[in-house]
């Protein structure tokens, strides 16, 4: 498959003007091209999307069914750009529009040296010389007026107008990416950011479904906390994160609830407090494993002793990894709060149980979290339609 670093940007911030002016002459003008060359350079776009962009008409050229989807990536990718070499830069010092002098050896080199954190590391990873990325961050920053990278000890840092450009960078590259994927839907690309103990059952029954329509697409799941996982949202690294919603999303941010679910007190099978019907003072005499900071579930486990009056018991543990908990609650007599179905197995198989208490089970809204101007593939839509189905039958 083509790489998005493989595109001619050029060629690309064409492809606009064509459909908009039905004209490829019209077009090749505008950008600084003889119409030859960028009938070319069409030609080369289609074969690397794998189809036509354009049909002919009696009153010039219309972009195809499959050009159009192409075209409106395209068109957010130049925008992206755009933003990007704009952002922080000082304008005096730079052309007034650096966009258009923009190619993807330097977007490729400056997010490799993003990356590395070393001009020797980002020439090793894009097969380059040292000296060419030197060169290729020069002419960024010369391009945009601005300094992007700071020496630090022994290796390099970016600046503040560094980071923006390459979140920019980095989301205009995602754009191209889903480009490709547009004319091959049952392929593409989909990350999954899974929030620490978020529910079980709703990613994998997706993903399961999903593997029936989409066999080729490429899945990766990214776990972490919300804290962890929201600026490779941002960043367009992951497309959507699933987990505990927060009451308040950030502005950038869209929160979708999907479903209720229920928490409860788990602890292991012939647990002291396993044939009694435990009030919050006998929960309290035990040793806990809570969420890690700053999560939706340890505000809620601290709320129920805080609301009942009685000292929070201590918690030595503060973990995210439900495995780990598993593993520590069949071993000792610590109790913990999580969903039953979290521990679905291990109390099918007599190792956990849900205490008996009179304390009342907690919820906790459970959703997809994503960037409020995603614009979701074929296949990360398919994707979510899929999540809401599997999250509407866990509700009947």
């Amino acid at each position: 498959m083509t790489a998005p670093y493989d595109l001619n940007l050029k060629h690309l911030r064409a492809l606009p003007l064509i459909a908009d002016l039905g004209s490829v002459s019209g077009a090749a003008q505008t950008v600084g091209l003889s119409q030859p060359a960028l009938t070319q350079g069409i030609a080369k776009l289609e074969a690397q999307f794998a189809t036509a962009l354009f049909e002919r008409r009696p009153h010039g050229v219309e972009p195809t069914p499959s050009g159009k989807r192409v075209l409106d990536r395209v068109r957010r990718a130049m925008q992206r750009f755009r933003q990007a070499v704009r952002v922080g830069a000082r304008r005096s010092r730079g052309p007034s529009l650096p966009e258009n002098r923009l190619t993807n050896t330097q977007v490729k080199a400056f997010l490799s040296l993003a990356d590395a954190g070393s001009f020797v590391g980002a020439a090793s990873a894009v097969g380059l010389t040292e000296p060419a990325v030197h060169r290729a961050v020069r002419e960024l920053e010369e391009l945009c007026g601005a300094s992007f990278v700071e020496r630090r000890g022994r290796g390099v840092g970016l600046t503040d107008s560094g980071r923006r450009l390459a979140n920019g960078f980095t989301l205009a590259i995602s754009e191209l990416t889903a480009a490709l994927e547009e004319s091959a839907p049952r392929t593409g690309r989909l990350a999954i950011g899974a929030m620490a103990l978020s529910r079980s059952e709703l990613i994998p029954a997706t993903l399961a479904r999903l593997s029936e329509v989409a066999p080729d697409a490429a899945i990766d799941i990214v776990e972490g906390s919300l804290a962890e996982l929201v600026e490779f949202l941002r960043g367009g690294t992951i497309d959507i994160i699933i987990g505990a919603l927060r009451e308040h999303a950030p502005a950038d941010l869209h929160q979708e609830t999907l479903l209720i679910d229920r928490l409860t007190v788990i602890g292991r099978t012939g647990h002291p407090l396993a044939n009694a019907h435990a009030g919050m003072a006998e929960l309290a005499r035990f040793p806990w494993i809570v969420a890690r900071r700053a999560s939706p579930l340890l505000e809620r486990w601290q709320s129920l002793f805080d609301e009942a009056g009685i000292a929070r018991p201590r918690a030595p543990i503060q973990c995210g990894s439900v495995t780990t908990i598993r593993g520590l609650l069949v071993r000792s007599d610590f109790l913990t709060l999580l969903s039953r179905d979290q521990v679905r197995v291990e109390i099918a198989a007599g190792l956990l149980m849900a205490i008996p208490t009179n304390v009342p089970d907690t919820m906790r809204t459970i959703g997809a979290i994503t960037r409020r101007d995603w614009y979701p593939t074929a296949l990360q839509q398919k994707f979510l339609e899929l999540l809401r189905e599997e999250a509407a039958g866990e509700l009947k």
